[in-house]
């Protein structure tokens, strides 16, 4: 039985995952997040969710491994077009 030849596609690299941002405007958001909280001390990541036009929801996921991990953060803000925090629901205080 002869295996068929399968013909290869390449379309450049994978596109981001649906609901997860990756550009330079979501790492300033990132940077800017982390700047205005600080940093907690077991911080695992800080996901940037775009929702619409110049809105995002940042949920900041703390925990010394995956299976620990938990959301003590998260924010629903807009911002400009260099990653500036605009507004943020609720505000972002210092806690760290």
């Amino acid at each position: 039985m002869a295996t068929p030849k399968l013909k290869v596609v390449d379309d450049g690299p994978p596109a981001a995952e649906p609901g997860h941002a990756t550009g330079p405007r979501e790492y300033a958001i990132r940077v800017n997040v982390l700047a205005a909280l600080g940093r907690p001390a077991d911080l695992h990541r800080v996901n940037v969710l775009p929702l619409w036009g110049d809105h995002y929801r940042v949920n900041v996921v703390t925990g010394a491994d995956p299976t620990l991990a938990r959301i003590p953060h998260s924010y629903f803000l807009a911002a400009d077009a260099r990653g500036n925090i605009v507004a943020a629901t609720p505000p972002i205080a210092r806690l760290y």
